[in-house]
């Protein structure tokens, strides 16, 4: 269990009923058995399946009520299941992005927590360490963020699971990597190299104000799919870049040295060791660079 701040400073702990269930997974001889089977994509896909059917709406008032979802901050429709209820589109009102050009922006609503990026070292996550060349896939690409700074976006099944651009600039292609899909929880952290076994799509963006940017996604345990709206090409701050399926997932964000300063209470949360709670679109930093 741990703590997430909000930027006005409020706490608040972490849901325990999903962890308790992902230490019978990961810490029990049979829970790790039936990980073996429930990582497997097509498991996932399955999931996916029953969660696109129509009688899965039934699941929705009880979330609704279980996490107080406020509703009335969402596009208004009669959902089809629960996976349309699950990526439903937020009001523009509601998620407003700021557009100051040396602002840097939250790409999605997540608890963050920001790591500095040595050569060649390591950072930690929740009890584990991961090297950048893991989350990219390549040690070479991983050289150019030496010294900068690795932001960690954590979303829970509560968030609002649609993510943006944090800057206008070019992107390049999307990187598919990785196979297995496991949980992105703390607890799933403490035994497995989370970040090297799931499904993940990279790419770049040549940003106007902050550089060289890269940004992954990672799906975990019940994400069918990660859902990336765009190939190479142009994007635009605030741009929606895509979403996640069912079930609480991750963006990185990678930063090059000397590219941005993040907000003095983002920066003091995670020295302590606590996550802050941002919103889409929220500036998050500013830029560094002239």
């Amino acid at each position: 269990m741990g703590i997430i701040r909000r930027r006005d400073g409020a706490e608040t702990v972490t849901d325990e009923t999903q962890d308790k269930a992902l230490e019978l997974l990961y810490h029990t001889a049979p829970g790790r058995a039936a990980l073996k089977l429930l990582v497997q994509p097509w498991v996932s896909a399955l999931g996916g399946a029953v969660l696109e059917h129509p009688l899965s709406t039934v699941l929705i008032p009880p979330f609704v009520r279980h996490y107080h979802i406020d509703l009335s901050q969402y596009e208004k429709e009669t959902y089809r299941s629960y996976n349309a209820f699950f990526t439903r589109q937020i009001r523009p009102a509601a998620r407003p992005v700021d557009k100051t050009p040396e602002a840097l922006i939250s790409p999605c609503d997540a608890k963050l927590t920001v790591y500095p990026i040595a050569p060649d070292s390591t950072f930690p996550i929740k009890h584990s360490r991961y090297r950048v060349s893991d989350l990219l896939g390549c040690s070479r690409l991983a050289r150019r963020f030496a010294g900068g700074q690795c932001l960690i976006f954590r979303l829970t099944v509560e968030d609002y699971h649609r993510y943006c651009y944090p800057d206008d600039g070019v992107k390049s292609k999307n990187r598919l990597l990785g196979s297995e899909l496991h949980t992105v929880n703390p607890i799933a952290l403490e035994g497995y190299n989370i970040y090297k076994r799931n499904c993940r799509s990279a790419c770049l963006l040549n940003t106007a104000h902050f550089g060289r940017i890269a940004m992954i996604e990672v799906g975990a345990l019940m994400v069918g799919k990660i859902v990336n709206h765009h190939g190479a090409g142009p994007v635009r701050r605030g741009q929606e870049k895509g979403m996640f399926r069912f079930g609480g997932s991750t963006v990185v964000v990678l930063l090059e040295k000397d590219a941005a300063v993040l907000d003095g209470d983002i920066l003091q949360n995670s020295a302590e060791g606590v996550e802050t709670a941002v919103h889409y679109g929220e500036r998050i930093g500013t830029a560094a660079l002239p």
